[in-house]
């Protein structure tokens, strides 16, 4: 079905996928959308979701194809608002209008479109189609709605697209930024596969096969031409929508994210709840994520240097902080409410006692040697990585993104307890050497990240 280079990767994702079936990748393609809406919904109403921009840009034209082929369609829901993000308020409004219709949703738009669309279809009660206007974000495909809801970035369960559209002339035409910002989510699953390798060799979340070759199997393939990203080369975006739509899949596949998301997302998550803000406007998914991979990666170089094979395995475990002490650490640390109480419920479920880490710490002491090959295989140096980020034309410093060193230092400590996913933060901080950390990172007052 799909016209990618890649369309026997596609194809057995889609085999996999437990929600999206139909994947069309190509150029010029509208009349694709109603052929495709055909094949999933014969015989019923379509309305067109999206926001003042992807209706101009993309929406009138999928509006047209469709009625041409005799799709019956309802008046186009347009989000007025020029600042409309992945908030809960755009889902209800979206979720009234569908109340009063039985028309399918098909969202022309990038993340907070589908978002939105991808929940309050969900809740009533049918599928939607998908229309991708950038490569910014691999959350086309992905299990789940990622949804700012009482102050907290949080994930919301709810399936994804059962068709996904991509005009590969439309993403070319998308501002260069947004395909940048797809472009350092891509990148992020290189250290993101480094968590699932470190959390699979200490027992904690084992590596499902399937999943695992449908994101990294060919991602430095797709990753392989940042420039062209930014010059809108047809075959890097071909790449990267390619890449893009494998990380939802087996996203669908695991039903949640592990596949896709390690400690560079929970930076991210953090800046999101924050409500982050750079001269005065919201920064893209991709570009905090971007940031965190170099965050993240740095964690991993700083462990490169420590002698983990002759841990002092006791010494680690005499500093771990008992339940009641790193309660009062996040409470010190969260002056937002809501952003605390969901700390604590997050660190409370990835919490262990004493006994449990002296036994963690020994695996990690065993496994450390060949462990720390693997990971130098799977993650490029911070320099490469800054250097990738850089030629696609995404932010490769956390100034660029108006997070200065103090902030950042900030920020790895908040990270840490956000989610109650195992990464590179948690591996830092039970072998106790977070503080070691934070001094080698921050030794000046220049940022490393």
């Amino acid at each position: 079905m799909t016209q990618s280079p890649y369309q026997a990767d596609l194809d057995k994702a889609l085999t996999a996928a437990t929600d999206t079936k139909y994947l069309v990748i190509g150029r010029d393609n509208a009349s694709d959308v109603a052929r495709t809406f055909h094949t999933c919904f014969s015989g019923r109403k379509a309305l067109i979701v999206a926001d003042a921009e992807t209706f101009k840009i993309c929406g009138r034209k999928v509006y047209d194809a469709l009625l041409a082929q005799d799709i019956d369609c309802d008046k186009p829901f347009i989000f007025e608002d020029p600042s409309i993000y992945a908030e809960y308020k755009f889902v209800d409004q979206l979720e009234e209008a569908l109340n009063q219709t039985d028309a399918i949703p098909v969202a022309v738009g990038s993340g907070s479109v589908n978002d939105i669309t991808k929940l309050a279809a969900c809740h009533s009660g049918r599928r939607y189609m998908c229309v991708a206007t950038a490569a910014s974000m691999d959350g086309y495909t992905a299990y789940g709605a990622s949804i700012t809801f009482k102050g907290s970035k949080q994930t919301f369960n709810c399936p994804a697209p059962l068709a996904v559209v991509a005009d590969l002339n439309v993403i070319a035409q998308a501002p260069p930024s947004m395909n940048a910002s797809g472009y350092a989510d891509l990148l992020a699953k290189l250290p993101a596969g480094a968590d699932w390798i470190v959390a699979n060799a200490l027992g904690i979340e084992p590596i499902d096969p399937p999943a695992w070759q449908m994101v990294q199997g060919n991602l430095r393939e797709w990753l392989a031409n940042p420039a062209g990203i930014a010059t809108a080369d047809s075959a890097a975006l071909e790449s990267l929508v390619a890449g893009l739509m494998m990380g939802g899949f087996a996203m669908q596949h695991l039903q949640n994210s592990r596949p896709a998301s390690g400690a560079e997302h929970q930076f991210s998550h953090l800046w999101d709840m924050e409500s982050h803000k750079f001269e005065g406007h919201s920064v893209s998914h991709g570009f905090k994520v971007g940031i965190g991979t170099l965050a993240s990666s740095a964690l991993y170089e700083f462990l490169y240097t420590q002698p983990l094979e002759s841990l002092n395995i006791e010494a680690a475990v005499s500093q771990w902080p008992t339940w009641d002490e790193m309660e009062a650490e996040i409470n010190g640390l969260f002056t937002i409410e809501e952003i605390r109480i969901k700390a604590l419920e997050e660190q409370r479920e990835k919490y262990i006692p004493a006994d449990e880490l002296r036994q963690q710490l020994l695996t990690l002491k065993q496994a450390w040697p060949e462990l720390k090959k693997r990971l130098q295989k799977q993650i490029p140096s911070q320099a490469q990585l800054a250097d990738s980020l850089q030629k696609a034309g995404a932010p490769s410093s956390s100034e660029a993104i108006g997070i200065s060193a103090d902030k950042m230092e900030e920020a790895y400590r908040k990270a840490l307890h956000i989610r109650r996913r195992f990464t590179v933060l948690d591996l830092v901080h039970r072998a106790g050497l977070f503080e070691k950390a934070m001094a080698s990172l921050f030794q000046s007052a220049a940022a490393k990240v």
